[in-house]
């Protein structure tokens, strides 16, 4: 047989074995799920473009929690919130499951090709190198730093509310709150000030207002079809796009990455001078810095690789705080109850340090306080930052299941076989509201399932902090998760202690925005960003 006919032959088996191969793969068509409205678009405006988290909640309620969806062009995908079926994926088979290539295409857009961004081996080599900055000690050290900047946001709204008539205020909290989480992790990540307390904002600080906000929040559906099809377009090409293509979102993403990366140098110098004559601080750039000297040559991140990882933890560790904590006191404000005792716990403990003769919280008192780590957890399960998690897997594969479901066809299956190249949604919102897990009353803000030893996290272990999926959990687990819970107790004690959270008349009017994370923002005023109204006062005190 000649070469040209051989290629033929080969050509058809090939073929063929194609088509076997689409024919006899898993099949998702038997999974229960919603009829989709659009051939063009699937299920996905429903679950970007509605508040955060409804979708999912009735998909939850209707179908369980294994859920057939649709992509773009009918394109099956799979929604999970089952805890064993996420164990798997994240944990038992974490790299047999990657981030989406068009989800690492946005990554990269606001984190350069950091952590979030990175893979496989290189996702290994920079986790690695990564990890000492975040240990528990660390991020202890870290407590003062964020205690600092809480101090100035009470600094600022007890002059803001001198001489007032009626001694309160109405405010966009997150306004206040942004920018004070920004200088936290500045200083806590990089020694670095923004200067956005006071007046004197650098470029980079007016780089990252509203960042995520603008880029992401309610999407077309044209953007969420281009983002979509753009799973079918190499990576290399996507990037292309995003660095080049104009619009909104995408100049201030590429404004963001300019600015970031010539204050990311010029820190990086000063930390290697730092590193070369011996002297030592205990930001995390300069702890990164040190361990990656230590790394063999093969192991160790570039240049590049370090200055990504600034836009990473400077993206992850302010969105995520500042978003929580106005989240945080909106739900105080409706639940006076819940604020009165969470701030009777506080200055009690507040009366033990004086009397100790200290002058502020350790990390041991707020770890004494039961109910602050009540309310904290419950405030991580009820609005957690990142609403959805999106994986696809590497092989043709078998989730496991937590309980039995019941199939389109009528037949109870325990184990879902799935084919490679199965985008997953992970729905960290409707896990967290699992009723097998947090009880009946899941869909309820409750502290006092944490302090019942009936009630709370039982079953499978998913998440890295209290079983919640809000941090992620296995290989991919938020890296800083200590670093955050240290930060929102600083800053829940200091305001909390100060400050009385009201709604205002503009209660019914706040969403839950979905943008990557799960921003504030007002019916009919996206467009302005986050925002979340509350009058704020003076807290009662008993001396």
């Amino acid at each position: 047989m000649i070469p040209g006919e051989l290629a033929v032959v080969l050509g058809i088996f090939g073929l063929l074995y194609a088509v076997y191969r689409l024919l006899t793969r898993p099949s998702l068509s038997d999974i229960p799920g919603p009829e989709p409205t659009s051939f063009w678009l699937g299920h996905l405006p429903e679950l970007f473009q509605e508040q955060s988290g409804d979708t999912d909640f009735r998909w939850q309620e209707q179908y369980g929690s294994i859920v057939r969806v649709k992509a773009p062009f009918g394109e099956d995908m799979l929604w999970i919130s089952d805890p064993k079926a996420l164990q798997y994926v994240l944990q038992t088979s974490g790299y047999n499951f990657p981030k989406q290539p068009e989800r690492r295409v946005l990554s990269r857009l606001v984190g350069d090709t950091g952590l979030t961004w990175a893979d496989g081996d290189v996702h290994k080599r920079q986790r690695k190198v990564m990890l000492p900055a975040f240990g528990s000690p660390e991020s202890k050290a870290l407590l003062p730093v964020f205690r600092h900047y809480a101090e100035q946001v009470t600094l600022k709204w007890k002059d803001m509310l001198t001489g007032h008539p009626d001694s309160s205020i109405k405010m966009n909290v997150h306004e206040h709150i942004a920018p004070a989480t920004l200088e936290a992790i500045g200083e806590a990540a990089f020694d670095y000030k923004f200067g956005v307390l006071d007046d004197k904002t650098s470029e980079l600080g007016r780089a990252y207002s509203n960042l995520i906000a603008t880029i992401f929040s309610a999407p077309s559906n044209a953007k969420i079809f281009v983002q979509n099809v753009a799973h079918y377009i190499p990576m290399g090409i996507q990037q292309f796009f995003y660095d080049h293509l104009p619009g909104k979102g995408l100049d201030k993403a590429r404004w963001n990455r300019d600015a970031a990366h010539k204050v990311a140098n010029e820190l990086l110098e000063i930390k290697n001078d730092a590193l070369i004559t011996g002297k030592k601080a205990r930001d995390v750039m300069s702890i990164l810095v040190r361990e990656n000297a230590k790394e063999p040559g093969e192991s160790r991140m570039n240049h590049d690789e370090i200055v990504a990882q600034m836009r990473t933890i400077m993206l992850a560790g302010q969105e995520t705080t500042s978003n929580t904590l106005s989240w945080a006191f909106l739900e105080l404000a409706k639940q006076p109850h819940i604020q009165t005792r969470l701030r009777e716990e506080v200055h009690a403990m507040e009366h033990t340090i004086r009397e100790r003769g200290d002058s502020d919280f350790t990390v041991a008192d707020f770890e004494a306080m039961p109910y602050l780590q009540a309310v904290l957890k419950e405030i991580l399960r009820f609005f957690p930052a990142v609403p959805h998690l999106f994986r696809q897997s590497l092989h043709d594969d078998v989730l496991p299941l937590s309980k039995p479901i019941r199939t389109r066809s009528g037949k109870v299956i325990t184990e879902v076989p799935i084919r490679a190249g199965l985008r997953v949604i992970l729905s960290v919102c409707a896990y967290n509201r699992e009723k097998d897990v947090w009880g009946e009353d899941a869909h309820t803000f409750n502290p006092e399932r944490w302090l019942d030893s009936s009630k709370g996290k039982r079953g499978t272990s998913v998440g890295v902090y209290s079983n919640l999926l809000t941090f992620a959990g296995g290989i991919r687990a938020c890296i800083g998760w200590r670093f955050a819970i240290y930060e929102l107790q600083a800053f829940l004690t200091e305001l909390v202690s100060n400050f009385q959270f009201e709604l205002t008349e503009d209660v019914n009017r706040i969403c839950k925005t979905t943008a990557i994370v799960m921003v504030p923002t007002l019916e009919g005023e996206v467009e302005k960003g986050a925002q979340l109204p509350l009058r704020v006062s003076l807290a009662p005190r008993d001396e």
